[in-house]
């Protein structure tokens, strides 16, 4: 449980910098998602998705605040389908991937 909160209170400094929209951040950010993702979601402003249903990441912020992915982020993305693996990024992972899911948003 004091893991948890620790873990929810530096996601939570994180987001709180400017340092959100840091370019070294979001191109971190980028990375992580061309390495860990990219291979069904299209990661891009412009390519769509390889695999059907797998939303492109240029949309989540339409289906979430892109701020609030941070905790799931943190405790492991679990999809109701077994396509999708099981990722639990640590605080600096997820402050860069939220950075870049950020850039998407303009």
């Amino acid at each position: 449980m004091l893991q948890l909160l620790l873990r929810q209170t530096l996601i939570a400094a994180f987001l709180a910098t400017p340092a959100l929209a840091d370019s070294k951040a979001s191109l971190r950010g980028k990375a992580y998602a061309k390495a860990n993702c990219s291979r069904c979601h299209a990661i891009d402003r412009r390519s769509k998705s390889s695999l059907e249903g797998a939303p492109p990441f240029r949309t989540l912020h339409k289906r979430y605040p892109v701020e609030t992915l941070g905790e799931a982020l943190a405790e492991g993305i679990n999809t109701g389908h077994a396509d999708m693996p099981a990722f639990e990024l640590n605080p600096e992972q997820i402050h860069d991937l939220l950075s870049y899911l950020k850039t998407l948003e303009r």
